[in-house]
């Protein structure tokens, strides 16, 4: 196959030098794709279903291999004094590496970019004045749509330059955003490289404020792990959790811009509720209760409860002769294996196993040699499956939950010393249910269900998983979160001030402790790379009394951003801040209370002015997305209309609810915000 060349720039042209670099990798890496498409493989499978999972290999192989035009190739560059792992003896040549978002090489196999997980590639993100690594010089590059217009350089170790801030990084961080959320392999923090780089076998929780880049760096961790170990995370899988579709939607996108297309997506709703339909909803005592760890053993009780002692031998007959298996031996066999505490429904299976070895043990001793084929008969015997059918009868966890929920009697006997009496009405369905298909249930009934299902058969464990947002999730919901990475790690992701439901996480030691990891490491982001300082400053009055003793996000932009609280009339005022911020470059959203979303789309709309719902992708036409405020979290806009505070805080069940909602809403301003409102503001905000 021909190879594309490039021109040769002058010498004395840095930038012309680095274009052409980058024109060389984008051809090296259309050959790369070109030669992957050009496989043949009908001579190399043995048969269809082999064809078929090479032919998927394959294409997802050519899709990793895009060339976004619109995202830079590679973003910086790294010229080492020695070469890496060499003698580092006076003289010893160095090496130039240019680091990107995946691997290029020419046709000659030699690397043209670097991609950002290998070890060479560190450096780039942890080098400084103090420890510059080996590093002589950093460069980054500026682009405008793909297209280097820019470079910067840090002489690493030239004792005579001092430290400086980085124009290009504040730049590339603080650039207007449009559409769904992107990767930030240009701006990855040195505390943030950490947290990415931590290995496989650790779970790490991670506490940040409003733009300290939670988020991002869980997604990075994850394309990281896929690099360092993607032979085994390819057999267990990877699983990335959100709180809701609008926030998976905004996030979609990052991994597949870093090649990586097999990290699957869900909520937790989407987990649990597999099969079930989920039609009704509870009060939130009802839910608080329902989340509450004690259900587990509340479940756990009603369970194993199905178990019931024998009272009569099993008699087995085969051919002329009987075997008798007394009582008293089978009871000690199910004690034995209640005893061991293995799932309900292994249990079951394992008991006429157990029977069949006692009657193989006899004919044994009468001079029989019976073998496995003879066991697995006598476990099939008809007298054996009606015993083990009254010992350890099937458990079907979604009747098992209706009945816990509509059966009084039920529920206090398995209750008993662990829910009270008032406790036991508050989660009890006031009517009656015919069947599982009929019943209303709720999102945490669905938790309860999954935790039964776990207690008669395993939960499939994968490799590794992130779970954001984790400060809403209810104990159970960590519980059904942990059984998913039983075997794996996890990464989990949360801000504590951020907490917005009714049983929102009280500490992160709590919280891994349900999750089952409770050996995890708490790590903590402080410094806001996202919101600007006045923005975060004033949302930051709030912390005291939503988040008491949690450490302040310090913002390190340079630019102060823009801030304005203005006392307003009516709607029309509030379309009109939209308007104004609107003709900047950049999104815009309007966040407010549910309640108030229906009058301000109306108004929007006779204003024409066209807006989307959160999670639909921003055009170059409409930039303004209607946010109502339980949708807010997660989610970021470059400017922020942030209607009636008072009102967020209203339409929560409780003040602190209330006040949490409300700094999630103060905190999605990237570069601006505008406070609208008609009523006084809350007390806490006043400073």
């Amino acid at each position: 196959m021909s190879r594309p060349s490039t021109p040769v720039p002058a010498a004395d042209d840095p930038l012309a030098r680095e274009r052409s670099h980058l024109a060389g990798s984008r051809a090296a890496l259309r050959a790369m794709r070109e030669d992957v498409e050009s496989l043949d493989i009908k001579d190399v499978t043995a048969n269809w279903v082999n064809a078929e999972v090479l032919a998927r290999q394959i294409d997802d192989r050519i899709k990793a291999l895009a060339d976004l035009s619109d995202t830079p190739l590679f973003f910086g560059r790294l010229d080492y004094l020695h070469s890496p792992g060499a003698d580092r003896a006076e003289g010893a040549e160095g090496e130039r590496f240019y680091i990107g978002r995946r691997h290029v090489h020419d046709h000659d196999g030699d690397p043209m970019v670097i991609d950002w997980r290998a070890p060479v590639s560190q450096p780039f993100y942890r080098a400084s004045k103090k420890d510059p690594m080996d590093v002589a010089l950093r460069r980054r590059f500026g682009y405008t749509r793909g297209d280097i217009t820019a470079y910067e350089d840090e002489h690493l170790s030239d004792p005579a330059e001092a430290a400086a801030t980085s124009k290009l990084l504040q730049q590339e961080i603080e650039r207007p955003r449009v559409g769904p959320m992107r990767d930030i392999v240009a701006t990855i923090q040195p505390e943030q490289d950490e947290i990415v780089r931590s290995g496989l076998g650790g779970t790490v929780c991670v506490q940040g404020g409003p733009g300290t880049g939670k988020t991002a760096v869980g997604l990075h961790r994850v394309a990281y792990l896929l690099y360092a170990h993607r032979e085994r995370l390819a057999r267990t899988g990877t699983l990335v959790i959100g709180p809701n579709r609008s926030f998976l939607h905004y996030i979609e996108q990052v991994l597949p811009a870093l090649g990586e297309l097999t990290v699957k997506q869900a909520t937790v709703d989407d987990l649990v509720a597999a099969g079930l339909e989920v039609r009704g909803s509870d009060d939130a005592p009802a839910a608080v209760l329902k989340g509450d760890a004690r259900m587990a053993e509340v479940l756990r009780r009603a369970v194993y409860s199905h178990v019931t002692m024998p009272t009569e031998p099993v008699m087995v007959v085969r051919g002329s002769r009987r075997w008798r298996v007394p009582a008293y031996e089978i009871e000690e066999t199910v004690r034995e294996l209640l005893d061991r505490g293995i799932r309900y429904g292994a249990a079951r299976e394992a008991l006429p196993q157990r029977i069949a070895h006692a009657v193989l043990v006899q004919m044994e001793r009468s001079g029989e040699a019976p073998d496995d084929r003879v066991q697995d008969a006598v476990a099939r015997n008809p007298a054996v499956k009606a015993a083990v059918k009254a010992i350890w009868p099937p458990v079907d966890p979604a009747k098992l939950v209706l009945r816990l929920l509509t059966d009084a009697d039920f529920l206090a006997e398995h209750a008993d010393g662990t829910l009270d009496e008032e406790e036991q009405k508050t989660i009890r369905w006031a009517k009656p249910v015919r069947s599982v298909k009929s019943a209303r249930w709720s999102s945490a009934d669905a938790v309860l269900i999954d935790e039964a299902t776990d207690l008669v058969e395993r939960t499939h464990s994968l490799g590794h998983v992130v779970l954001d947002e984790a400060q809403d999730l209810s104990p159970m919901q960590y519980r059904a979160v942990g059984r998913r990475c039983s075997t794996g790690s996890a990464t989990v992701l949360g801000d504590l001030a951020q907490g917005t439901t009714p049983w929102a996480t009280r500490s992160w030691d709590e919280a891994l402790a349900h999750l089952g990891k409770s050996d995890g490491v708490v790590e903590e982001l402080t410094a806001g790379f996202r919101v600007p300082t006045d923005v975060i400053t004033y949302a930051s009055r709030l912390l005291p009394h939503i988040a008491p003793g949690l450490t302040p996000v310090a913002s390190v932009r340079e630019n102060p951003g823009f801030f304005d609280l203005r006392e307003i009339s009516g709607t029309a005022d509030v379309v009109t801040a939209c308007e104004e911020l609107l003709r900047n470059e950049g999104s815009t959203g309007l966040i407010a209370a549910d309640a108030r979303v229906p009058a301000l789309a109306r108004a929007l709309t006779a204003a024409g002015i066209p807006y989307l719902a959160p999670g639909e992708e921003t055009t170059a036409e409409t930039r303004l997305t209607l946010v109502p405020a339980s949708l807010a979290k997660g989610l970021e806009y470059d400017y922020v209309v942030l209607d009636e505070p008072q009102a967020v805080v209203d339409g929560e069940p409780d003040e602190r609810t209330g006040l949490r909602r409300l700094y999630v809403a103060l905190t999605r301003a990237v570069s601006g915000l505008i406070v609208t409102h008609t009523a006084p503001l809350p007390a806490q905000l006043a400073g």
